[in-house]
């Protein structure tokens, strides 16, 4: 990381390159499942990209059995709700001066996610849990888990009330 040159105060730097690398989070990828949970995700986002001056992608993986058949060719009810919802988290975003663009990847979530971070790359990964205990998430697995451990960038894991 660049620090300021000792001739200079502090937080003023000689180019634009030493503020590209002082962002630790340039890109988030925030994931959305659609649900209340999200709720936590988004607030705590918001004041994490202010801070780091992150722009932010938000994907939600569409599963229902529209998206998992027919994939990108999908129209179904899901996918026009899912759409709507994507967009106003986009503007909600975008209102509070935070960059942020939406997608929609269809089929199973955690494949989906692990997928969007190999292809396209990101500094973080922000999701949402549901909050189980561990037999359930013994038994039933979480995307989540599934997703931290398939992947080599950070995950922020914040538990929904």
């Amino acid at each position: 990381m660049a620090c300021p040159s000792p001739s200079k105060p502090p937080g003023t730097y000689s180019s634009a390159a030493e503020v590209k690398e002082k962002i630790m989070y340039d890109k988030i990828l925030v994931t959305l499942d659609g649900t209340s949970t999200d709720r936590a995700i988004i607030e705590h986002v918001k004041k994490l990209a202010k801070l780091a001056h992150s722009r932010l992608v938000l994907l939600h993986v569409a599963d229902g059995w529209a998206a998992r058949t027919y994939g990108s060719d999908a129209v179904s009810r899901e996918i026009a709700e899912d759409t709507a919802y994507l967009s106003r988290i986009q503007a909600e975003f975008q209102s509070a001066d935070i960059p942020a663009d939406a997608e929609l990847a269809y089929g199973e979530p955690s494949e989906e996610i692990v997928k969007w971070v190999e292809k396209k790359g990101c500094d973080l990964v922000a999701m949402s849990t549901h909050g189980h205990r561990f037999l359930a998430d013994l038994f039933l697995g979480t995307t989540a888990s599934r997703v931290q451990h398939r992947i080599s960038v950070p995950v922020l894991l914040l538990r929904a009330k």
